[in-house]
């Protein structure tokens, strides 16, 4: 049974904005303050630098191979290896279930905010529920994460608007700390680290090449608007933090973004129930490509993924057993492992399948050049090669030295 092809360029817009918003910006943004400090709008700048590449790549690969399996198939069409077109998705499987479990964790933090539940119940109620989505359909899933994702967006403008001043402050700011020391520059490596999980979400949406309309043009295009969109936010959020009085608060902060309107006077239970539904956006997004990406690699008889995942019900176009497979592996994460270590473990397996993914498009891009795809500049895949490789030496650097990555709040 094939995947249905149900979204446009509008519904996947919104998938991907959902998607790559999540947790990013709601949860992993209090972690980047703490690392970076006052400079954290900088880490966020470095880290839209290796994202926006890389992103980039994805446009055109997403568009030459438009396969669920994503970067696992960017991989074998750009070298040919078996070994490597594996360890990609394996790679992938992880980044994904790992960033879920975050997002899942992350969702808790917000709901102690107004509501107290024993954490693994909330973290259970939550993982079936989008274990459920996720079943019910691809179309129903990009309609979800399009009403959130207005929610979502709405709520970012109205925090924003409440910590106008703390944001027209941000510049001053920066221009006014310490210079780049040591220390400095330590903090700003450890953040943008970080904040590159923010923005993994648009590797995802390569994984919907199958149930996208026109995928050659609508996937890059869609890709490019979302990450837009989305650096937008990060920059204007993370200036409005580090421009408050009380940065300290916001980063020891379970719910970041309520803090911030909170400090400001504003009651935090809108924020914290709008917030919410952002955030399951993210984990949804997470299983979904999870859950492809297993289909994917066993109809693959290459590969060592169980053949029973690869079934595709009739009923609903969506592979039910590598979804619900999915769903129990994020589950068992979330409740044992703390949320740094989470996105800090998501960030460098995704970089790493970054890595691949650039240096596939540059390999394919010396070889010949198709009329009917997006064609970036060769320097955008060897640049993404390049920082993302070099992002990778330098968050072990980080952890050989003990720094980043540590046991969160």
């Amino acid at each position: 049974m094939a995947l249905e092809r149900s979204m446009g360029l509008g519904t996947l817009t919104f998938y991907g904005t959902g998607t790559i918003l999540g947790a990013g910006i709601f949860v992993v943004v209090g972690e980047v303050v703490g690392e970076a400090g006052v400079l954290a709008p900088i880490a966020y700048l470095l880290a839209g630098l290796v994202a926006f590449t890389t992103a980039l790549s994805f446009a055109e690969m997403g568009a030459r191979v438009p396969d669920s399996g994503g970067p696992m198939e960017y991989a074998a069409k750009g070298f040919g290896r078996e070994w490597l077109s594996g360890a990609t998705g394996w790679m992938l499987i992880v980044a994904n279930l790992v960033s879920a479990a975050t997002i899942v964790t992350g969702f808790v933090s917000y709901l102690d905010t107004f509501i107290e539940v024993p954490g693994w119940m909330a973290k259970l109620g939550l993982v079936v529920a989008i274990t459920g989505v996720s079943i019910a359909g691809m179309k129903q899933s990009a309609w979800f994460m399009t009403v959130t994702t207005l929610i979502g967006m709405a709520t970012l403008l109205f925090v924003l608007w409440v910590t106008k001043d703390s944001l027209i402050a941000a510049p001053g700011k920066i221009v006014s700390a310490d210079g780049l020391g040591t220390g400095a520059a330590t903090g700003i490596f450890a953040g943008a680290f970080l904040a590159i999980y923010s923005f993994i979400g648009f590797g995802d949406m390569g994984q919907t090449a199958e149930e996208v309309k026109d995928v050659k043009k609508t996937l890059p295009r869609a890709m490019i608007t979302s990450l837009i969109i989305v650096f937008a936010f990060y920059i204007a959020i993370s200036l409005a933090l580090v421009g408050s009085d009380d940065i300290e608060g916001i980063a020891d902060a379970r719910a970041p973004l309520v803090e911030a309107v909170t400090q400001e006077g504003w009651p935090k239970l809108p924020v914290a129930i709008a917030s919410l539904f952002v955030i399951v956006n993210g984990a949804l997004a997470q299983i979904v490509a999870a859950s492809r990406m297993m289909m994917d690699m066993a109809r693959d008889d290459r590969s060592v993924m169980p053949k029973q995942m690869e079934r595709v019900s009739d009923r609903t176009n969506t592979p039910i057993r590598a979804t619900v497979v999915s769903g129990a592996v994020v589950l068992a994460l979330a409740l044992f492992f703390p949320l740094e270590t989470l996105a800090s473990g998501t960030s460098l397996a995704i970089l790493l399948v970054f890595v691949v993914v650039n240096a596939a498009l540059w390999r394919l891009k010396r070889k010949s050049q198709p009329e009917d795809v997006p064609d970036m500049w060769l320097a955008v895949p060897i640049l993404g090669t390049a920082f993302c490789a070099l992002a990778v030496v330098g968050q072990v650097a980080l952890w050989v030295l003990g720094i980043g990555g540590g046991g969160g709040h």
